[in-house]
């Protein structure tokens, strides 16, 4: 008989996506004692432990402090229960509502309650339907306005004052939301329609063996190949990147088992074609200067690294101390040897799908890849910047090593769906990037 299939619940290391209405963040439950802010309220995340993902938790006043942007608000989480989720027009139990809004006027003086009469009812009152049915009440206008403007009026009242967060699993598609609406820049503006279109091209699946290489993603890249590869399968991707450090924070949140991420091996690229080319002689050389690192590496490269990476791919190396020798700790090869000596081997062994993701010319790096892959498969090169695939298409079209070339770009508008209210978003992205797509020839 099939085992049931149990809801994963929030553990400490986890890392979670506070939703709060619309508004998601992507936070480290890393202890005991850790908060998360949203806007001016700090939520205490201890209850969080041991419950299942998906669940909905009241933010609680702890205390208030008078803060430089007004007062700043201690929340604990309690878990919510389904009465007190119900609409706020069920709440309220508004029925009547006006035939229009013409005699409605914006003079400021529909509300009776003053900024102050609020501030000290939200003190006393920790429940949000308490404050909105009281702002109702006083409200002149309120009943008289139509049923689309009242709800207008209650969920923005609602917004302002509600109380209650959702927890989320981390996702790719979250995560991508989340890093665009942050800082477009740290992910290179790839959107999740750009992201869906790369996965797709890529033909990345449970077989094969995978070549990836960007220069600063926030590990969405990755992570997104290494879902799509799947757990318990025979596939591996080869993560290659400029710096010495891979940014991995959005491999790190999906939380994967442990044989599924050592199939993804993140190699430094100028560091593993040494070991490809030169093969044991390489083992000699020394760890690239600071000076090489700096000029290899683009320098909001490291912003986003995080601290459990540290320790992945070649360290500087540290000034021993008097009373030790150099080779006193090392018993062996450092990992970021092993890591470039498996990337090396199935470099041999050749790849069947190479994806870029490039904030410099692709040119050089397409020239010094495209060897390692076979015959017949996808080639996939995305770049902010229309000029640079256009000039490295000419130039494979030149080569004749790639065919079938096209060069896209996505447009992607959302649209709200309420009733009689369904229509396109007032604001969208306007770019997310182009790709450049081909297949490899013999």
């Amino acid at each position: 008989m099939p085992s049931k299939l149990t809801t994963p619940t929030i553990q400490l290391g986890d890392y979670i996506v506070i939703q709060r209405q619309k508004y998601t963040k992507l936070q480290k439950f890393g202890s005991l004692d850790a908060t998360a802010t949203l806007g001016k309220e700090h939520l205490e995340l201890k209850s969080l432990l041991d419950q299942p993902y998906g669940s909905t938790f009241k933010m609680c006043v702890k205390e208030t402090k008078a803060g430089k942007r007004g007062a700043q608000r201690q929340h604990t989480l309690e878990l919510a229960s389904d009465n007190e989720l119900r609409s706020i027009r069920e709440v309220l139990n508004i029925s009547s509502s006006g035939a229009d809004n013409r005699d409605i006027s914006d003079n400021g003086e529909a509300q009776a309650l003053k900024s102050q009469d609020i501030e000290q009812l939200r003190e006393a009152c920790n429940e949000s339907s308490k404050i909105i049915e009281k702002l109702v009440e006083n409200s002149k206008t309120f009943h008289t306005r139509t049923e689309y403007s009242q709800d207008k009026y209650l969920l923005k009242k609602e917004k302002k004052y509600f109380e209650f967060v959702q927890i989320r699993q981390p996702s790719i598609r979250l995560m991508a939301d989340i890093f665009h609406r942050q800082d477009a820049e740290k992910i290179m503006g790839i959107r999740v329609d750009t992201l869906s279109q790369i996965i797709s091209y890529s033909g990345v699946s449970g077989f094969g063996n995978y070549l990836l290489y960007e220069s600063g993603t926030n590990g969405l890249l990755p992570a997104a190949m290494l879902n799509s590869i799947g757990a318990d399968t025979e596939a591996t991707l080869v993560h290659m990147h400029p710096g010495n450090v891979p940014q991995k924070q959005a491999l790190l949140a999906l939380k994967l088992p442990l044989e599924q991420q050592q199939r993804c091996i993140s190699v430094n690229l100028y560091s593993v074609l040494r070991e490809f080319y030169q093969g044991d002689k390489s083992e000699a050389t020394v760890t690239p200067t600071a000076a090489e690192a700096e000029a290899e590496t683009p320098k909001d490269e490291n912003d986003a690294a995080t601290e459990e990476q540290t320790d992945i791919i070649e360290p500087t190396v540290k000034k021993p101390k008097l009373d030790e020798s150099p080779n006193a700790h090392r018993s062996g090869p450092l990992r970021w040897q092993l890591e470039n000596k498996r990337a090396s081997d199935l470099m041999h062994a050749k790849f069947d799908s190479l994806v870029m993701a490039a904030k410099e010319h692709p040119s050089n790096i397409i020239q010094a890849l495209l060897p390692l892959v076979k015959p017949s498969r996808p080639v996939v090169i995305f770049s902010t910047c229309k000029e640079l695939l256009q000039e490295t298409f000419m130039e494979l079209k030149t080569t004749g090593k790639v065919t079938n070339l096209h060069v896209t770009s996505n447009w992607l508008r959302t649209y709200q769906i309420l009733p009689n209210r369904t229509h396109p978003e007032v604001n969208m992205s306007g770019n997310s990037g182009y790709l450049l797509t081909g297949y490899t020839l013999k």
